[in-house]
């Protein structure tokens, strides 16, 4: 068997530590995320994600670092996907702006309920009767560049294509997956509002993703707005909105499969985060801060 392991998020752009080590710690700031997603809504066994996230700058031996763990837990139909991993980088000045590379080692775990398949089906011996588990170990790397105005990132997941022992018969296959993203921030006349725009494209040797998104963001004091469009070719379109609600960063979205599927069977997204910030050189109290959108 094998799986395309790696859910899709549409606040992508605010959880780069979830596909790129590299990127942990680039602002300083401790930065704590949650997203949560149900796709396919209405279809029975539809997948949902949950995901938690964290990452925040350091600075020893004169260098800057950057560290990271994260939780996931994707459940499609029969099948519970979970990851555990903890993700680290160096970073370093170059051309006028900052590159890192990352590395992230942590623990795959596999479960699959035999114990709920129709009647027809678990007469195949193939396929097991009960519940059974299992894990293997996961590891990925990534480059991230940060200038003033625009980022760009590549990366890569399941490096060692993990293969994971469900039972005595079964053997599921996790593909390496790579990814590049990059994005530039559009600044207006208007001090208030900026256009962040975003991509990210993802390829697991069989099949691709890509998403392009812009949104159009609202910062006024400790005010902030933003509203937007994504487009995956050939796939789906999806709407976001959000904003900065007493220092928590809340956003929702919903996407649109391009697809025969109706419109009211999209997915729903969610994603919260909050952000403080970090003195790396001087001791002292923090201050607080909402997200930055870049």
């Amino acid at each position: 068997m094998k799986a395309q392991y790696d859910p899709s998020y549409s606040h992508y752009f605010s959880m780069e530590p979830s596909f790129n080590p590299a990127s942990v710690g680039k602002e300083n700031q401790l930065n704590v995320v949650g997203a949560y997603a149900l796709d396919f809504a209405g279809f029975e066994h539809n997948p949902n994600t949950f995901y938690v996230g964290a990452d925040m700058p350091l600075y020893f031996l004169k260098n800057y670092h950057g560290v990271g763990a994260s939780i996931m837990n994707d459940k499609i139909g029969l099948f519970t996907h979970q990851r555990i991993a903890g993700q680290y980088a160096f970073r370093f000045n170059l051309l006028g702006g900052r590159l890192a590379a990352g590395v992230q080692a942590g623990l795959i775990m596999e479960t699959f309920d035999g114990s709920k398949l129709d009647v027809e089906q678990s007469n195949d011996p193939a396929l097991p009767s009960s519940q059974v588990t299992g894990n293997s170990l996961d590891l990925g790397f990534g480059l991230y560049y940060t200038h003033k105005n625009w980022y760009a990132g590549l990366s890569a997941q399941h490096l060692t294509a993990p293969k994971i022992d469900l039972g005595e018969t079964n053997e599921l296959k996790v593909d390496a997956t790579y990814y590049l993203t990059g994005g530039y921030n559009i600044k207006l006349s208007n001090p208030f509002i900026t256009i962040p725009t975003s991509t990210l494209v993802r390829y697991d040797g069989v099949s691709w993703r890509g998403d392009i998104t812009a949104r159009v963001v609202y910062k006024n004091d400790k005010k902030k707005l933003y509203g937007g469009l994504s487009y995956s070719p050939t796939n789906s379109v999806t709407v976001l909105v959000g904003g900065s609600f007493h220092g928590i960063n809340l956003g929702y979205s919903y996407e649109v499969y391009t697809s025969a599927i109706n419109p009211g069977n999209g997915s729903h997204g969610l994603f919260v985060s909050y952000q403080t910030d970090i003195n790396l050189q001087k001791k002292g109290r923090n201050k607080h801060k909402s997200v930055r959108f870049l």
